[in-house]
């Protein structure tokens, strides 16, 4: 079949590598607009787009799909299919129907589960023990369409939301191509997502990451690998200073009052609602990851000084 793809970050690039690869002719790429990156944050385009540019693949990337000039350049590709995985933008109902086949989004979560932007952040976060990817068909609900295909993934106890998307990410195009596959056969068969078991994945902001110390301290450690890399788990330090958190564990070790900060000679450790977190690595505000016993001992707080203040 004639392959429209959507996609921007790297997430989406194993997807494209396959489509690439495959018997499907991938027509066109749909990205988003170049933007600044980088230390430097100098103009770039998306991984997706250098990818598309490598293969000489025509590349739109409009800044909205709301307006003729977009419309027209979609149409003139002639997809019979256009696949999604993470794009970044809304397809408006209008365009829908476009390619004949529709417009099949990759979705990091087993639907109706997690429906939303940030699907596996909240999975990990809710202490799911099982997530996987679906593939279904964009309608004009949010990620409501019927399902085509799925796969299952376990949650490692160490994962954070950047090696569990990463693995998905990795095993996702075996669905697609079977996906599309199936549905150039008229084979495929898609299936209402049932109205039970909903939940919703918004997009998380950088107040989600903020550490509240009187959780429960797996709650916590969830919620520091749930918003790790982005958008990165943070406290405030005794002085109101912005700190953020890398990996905390859960030594066995004696209650301290939420936000409590122990010092000792093996690390850092700060009470929570239950048992004490140790933490793994910390960078203060405008400095690198260090090791979080490095940053204490320099900081020289006062005895029973508390994380988790007031930000300024």
């Amino acid at each position: 079949m004639r392959v429209l793809f959507a996609g921007t970050p790297e997430v989406a690039l194993p997807t494209l590598e396959a489509l690439l690869a495959s018997d499907h002719d991938v027509v066109g790429v749909l990205t988003r607009p170049d933007a600044r990156r980088g230390r430097g944050r100098r103009l770039a385009a998306s991984p997706v787009a250098q990818l598309a540019e490598q293969h000489e693949v025509p590349t739109l990337k409009p800044a909205t799909l709301r307006d003729a000039e977009a419309h027209a350049a979609l149409r003139e590709l002639t997809a019979d299919v256009a696949v999604v995985v993470a794009y970044g933008g809304m397809i408006p109902p209008d365009l829908l129907d476009t390619p004949p086949h529709g417009w099949i989004n990759l979705h990091f979560s087993l639907l109706p589960a997690w429906r939303g932007a940030a699907p596996v952040q909240h999975a990990i976060m809710a202490g799911d023990d099982i997530t996987g990817a679906s593939t279904f068909r964009i309608e004009e609900g949010l990620d409501t369409g019927p399902v085509f295909g799925t796969l299952t993934e376990r949650i490692r106890s160490d994962d954070t939301a950047g090696s569990l998307l990463q693995r998905l990410a990795e095993a996702g195009p075996t669905l697609v191509l079977a996906t599309l596959d199936a549905i150039a056969d008229r084979t495929a068969t898609p299936v209402p997502q049932s109205p039970e078991g909903v939940s919703l994945a918004p997009r998380l902001r950088p107040e989600d990451a903020r550490i509240d110390w009187s959780l429960p301290a797996a709650a916590i450690e969830r919620r520091v690998r749930g918003t790790t890399p982005a958008p990165g788990a943070w406290t405030t330090t005794p002085d109101g200073a912005r700190l953020k958190v890398g990996r905390v564990t859960a030594p066995e070790d004696p209650a301290l009052p939420p936000g409590e900060l122990s010092v000792t000679k093996d690390g850092v450790l700060v009470g929570t609602g239950s048992t004490p977190l140790a933490l793994g690595e910390v960078a203060p505000a405008g400095r690198s990851w260090m090791a979080a016993a490095d940053w204490a001992r320099g900081a020289r707080f006062e005895p029973s000084a508390r994380l988790g203040g007031e930000a300024p």
